[in-house]
């Protein structure tokens, strides 16, 4: 009995420490404490020890189970590797089952292209460049419903409202531009810190106006679908507001 409770209680302590250097592999990368390349092998290794702190609470929580009060260690030991494990997991399955692309936009025969941020991804492995009929074929194929927003609005006022759904997402807007209807901005993923581009243009349509928007990646070769739920976000703000 001794034995199965310094087993349960070695795997809740993996767990946590697992989940620990799960969440410490993204902020110290935000921070600056080491490369992404290292916070992601922090979390390969996390999610590894967490495998393993699922294996002996399983094991435990099943040599524990009729005796009632001493089944919720094994359990909560369980459950937080479970979350250690799963995090990492659906990234992987995520990253297999989306192409491997990082720059997404609702216009893929005439991108939006970038200006003013240009400058500031110096040094970044992703290029500005759009990647062509390749990238354009693979992203129509996995995102169909990245399309443009057409507002009942003159360009100007869609330019006021682009601008106004840009400060409600939180990205940092680095350059704004009414009189080309080109706004651009930086979103800086909350775990890992990364720093995505977005850059919105309107063009009068008929009556009104059509908003395009295109979000690139400065590093990664596939985004796991962040661009696409970015922009899908963005036109639900400023449709919201129609």
């Amino acid at each position: 009995m001794k034995q199965n409770l310094l087993l349960a209680w070695s795997g809740f302590v993996l767990a946590a420490l697992s989940g620990f250097a799960e969440m410490l592999s993204g902020f110290g990368t935000r921070w600056g404490w080491w490369p992404f390349s290292d916070g992601f092998s922090i979390l390969r290794w996390a999610a590894v020890c967490g495998l393993a702190a699922m294996v002996i609470s399983l094991g435990t929580a099943f040599a524990l189970r009729r005796e009632a009060g001493k089944r919720l260690l094994p359990a909560a030991g369980l459950a937080l590797a479970l979350i250690v494990v799963g995090v990492p997991l659906s990234w992987f399955t995520a990253g297999r089952s989306l192409p491997r692309i990082h720059d997404i936009t609702t216009d893929t025969d005439d991108p939006p292209r970038f200006v003013a941020v240009v400058p500031l991804r110096a040094g970044a492995v992703n290029p500005v460049e759009y990647g062509g009929p390749k990238v354009a074929e693979l992203q129509r194929s996995a995102y169909p419903d990245v399309t443009p927003l057409m507002l009942p609005l003159p360009p100007d006022k869609a330019y006021d409202r682009a601008v106004e759904a840009v400060h409600k997402m939180g990205w940092a807007l680095v350059d704004g531009n009414s009189g080309s209807g080109r706004i651009e901005a930086t979103d800086t993923t909350f775990w890992y810190g990364f720093k995505d581009d977005i850059v919105v243009r309107i063009r009068p349509e008929g009556n009104g106006s059509r908003l395009d928007v295109r979000s690139l990646s400065r590093i990664g070769l596939s985004d796991v679908g962040k661009n696409a739920k970015r922009i899908a976000a963005y036109l639900a703000v400023v449709r919201a507001r129609q």
